[in-house]
């Protein structure tokens, strides 16, 4: 068994051992369908199965997944995102996506520089993109608000109680802010970033309304320089950065445990955050 299928059948247990056993058959289907050939496994896989391929002479890729609520919302944040800075849905079915192909499709993780503050830069001027777009009524129903993500911090986990804590009193507090909603990605990370051309794309939308400050969490790598940044990109206030980067960062610890992974990389943000908030 492959990290993949571990990954799958430790999240979804029985079901995701069907899914997997089922998936050739399903490529293959879909691949007729859609007049798909050359298919390749990418590497890295996480909880999707991702193939790159052609459709015609167009370079495509194509994900399928076993959980076709995020399957939806993922196309319904890409769509809505259209033209913002997102790539481009070539069709979806209720549980896989063919999706254009970004190219070079570097991602920003392996993206060459030294200067870290090039990295956050990138980060911050896609996010200010990717929120550009109208704000439909209609999204406040299709997508989870960061309220909805953030109740997973109020049940006990095995972490350091004191963490748990402090991430509650934080939420309280700052989830009073008034704020117009926004629609953000709510996966923003350094390999959610691919080059295209001369340009910056982003991929794997989670979709989830909430202040824009909640989008900044995934990309803040080195706590203390890329809080710094962060903070003078938008004149957000420091303590108001590192705040909600704490509270995520508990919150991602949460998710993990819930699935029966290991909350260790966050834990350790979290124990070097906590002492500069």
């Amino acid at each position: 068994m492959n990290l993949f299928e571990q990954k799958i059948t430790t999240v979804y247990g029985n079901k995701g051992k069907q899914w997997i056993a089922e998936l050739p058959n399903l490529v293959t289907l879909i691949a007729k369908n859609w007049g798909l050939t050359d298919l390749k496994v990418v590497d890295n896989l996480s909880y999707n199965y991702i193939l790159s391929g052609f459709q015609k002479s167009k370079s495509i890729i194509l994900k399928v997944g076993i959980n076709k609520d995020e399957i939806a919302r993922e196309v319904a944040a890409l769509k809505a995102f259209a033209g913002f800075g997102a790539i481009e849905v070539l069709h979806e079915i209720d549980n896989a996506i063919l999706l254009e192909r970004a190219i070079s499709g570097v991602s920003l993780k392996s993206y060459s520089t030294t200067d870290n503050r090039a990295y956050i830069k990138i980060c911050c001027n896609v996010m200010k993109r990717l929120h550009k777009i109208p704000m439909h009524a209609d999204y406040m129903n299709q997508f989870p608000h960061m309220h909805d993500w953030l109740t997973i911090i109020d049940k006990d986990w095995e972490i350091p109680k004191h963490y748990l804590t402090k991430a509650r009193e934080l939420k309280k507090q700052l989830l009073t802010t008034e704020i117009t909603p926004t629609l953000l990605h709510g996966d923003l990370h350094w390999e959610n970033i691919l080059s295209n051309g001369n340009d910056w794309v982003v991929i794997d939308p989670k979709g989830v309304i909430g202040n824009p400050i909640n989008e900044v969490w995934a990309f803040i790598m080195d706590v203390e320089k890329d809080a710094q940044c962060v903070a003078q990109a938008f004149n957000y206030d420091l303590k108001f950065v590192l705040s909600w980067y704490f509270i995520h960062l508990i919150m991602s610890a949460c998710w993990n445990l819930q699935d029966n992974l290991s909350p260790k990389l966050h834990l350790e943000l979290a124990k070097k955050t906590y002492s500069m908030i």
